[in-house]
């Protein structure tokens, strides 16, 4: 794999761009790592991470992460091609730094939970749409349950799925407000087995420093059925979660390789 640690304080001097070592601990630095012929995982050291896929004609930054400092800069270092940005959810750590680009792409449900402030252009996708970027076509299907407005992108030539947090790292969140059924996550999960059916073989997700590589079908399967077991209350035992995010007390369970996070007032077994 192709490293190249970019750091992140921007220097204009003399009409160029050089990266230095930021000093203060306010922005964290980015590791870019050519993960396929035509994509990089930018990860950066707040354990956030970002994708860049390049077409003939076109790249798309999947998520922009949070406390980058010239994040539109360290892009132009990898492609020199026109970038779009897409995030897969507006969560902070995802969308942080959209500020850097003049446009972006996200899903109209989670225009609840953007933060105000953003001054570009804003574009809606809904499930099916299709970024072309020049014999690379990457698809957007809703995964609604994390947020109500969690898309995945699919590039089916390479069997690629970029799935943000709508399927986790290792855990997945559903104690985050505005909370979801945990049957819309069952629903997404089966949509998602379904495309992995058809010729997705890999997940990347939005998290991908704390795993380094990308998650299959058994994953996906482990989290639904984990899901599932919630749902008719044959989980194993639930436990306190370290971080009180979301609701004053979330729990957790842990099957195999899924873990699921949730909140214990909200499980809500019928509504859909």
């Amino acid at each position: 794999m192709n490293k190249i640690t970019t750091l992140v304080t921007v220097l204009f001097c003399l009409g160029c761009c050089f990266f230095i070592a930021c000093e203060s601990s306010q922005y964290a630095t980015v590791t870019t790592t050519k993960l396929e012929d035509n994509m990089w995982v930018l990860e950066g050291s707040d354990h956030t991470d970002m994708f860049l896929v390049e077409g003939k004609e076109k790249a798309l930054l999947i998520d922009t992460g949070t406390k980058v400092k010239g994040l539109d800069m360290i892009v132009s270092h990898l492609t020199s091609k026109p970038v779009m940005v897409v995030i897969t959810h507006a969560h902070d750590d995802h969308a942080g730094n959209i500020n850097y680009f003049p446009e972006i792409w996200m899903h109209a449900a989670d225009t609840v939970i953007l933060k105000k402030g953003y001054t570009g252009k804003i574009h809606f996708v809904n499930d099916g749409d299709v970024f072309d970027l020049g014999g690379t076509q990457i698809e957007v299907r809703h995964m609604p349950a994390h947020t109500p407005g969690s898309i995945v992108l699919i590039d089916r030539k390479a069997g690629n799925c970029y799935s943000g947090d709508a399927f986790g790292s290792n855990d997945v969140w559903l104690q985050l407000k505005p909370l979801a059924p945990m049957q819309m996550y069952v629903n997404s999960c089966r949509k998602m087995e379904a495309l992995m059916d058809s010729g997705i073989t890999k997940i990347y997700c939005g998290h991908y420093y704390y795993v380094k590589k990308p998650f299959d079908k058994f994953y996906i399967t482990s989290m639904r059925e984990l899901a599932e077991s919630l749902i008719n209350g044959t989980a194993p035992e639930a436990k306190p979660y370290h971080a009180k995010v979301g609701c004053p007390n979330p729990m957790y369970v842990t099957k195999g390789p899924a873990t699921i996070v949730f909140d214990p007032d909200y499980l809500n077994k019928k509504k859909e």
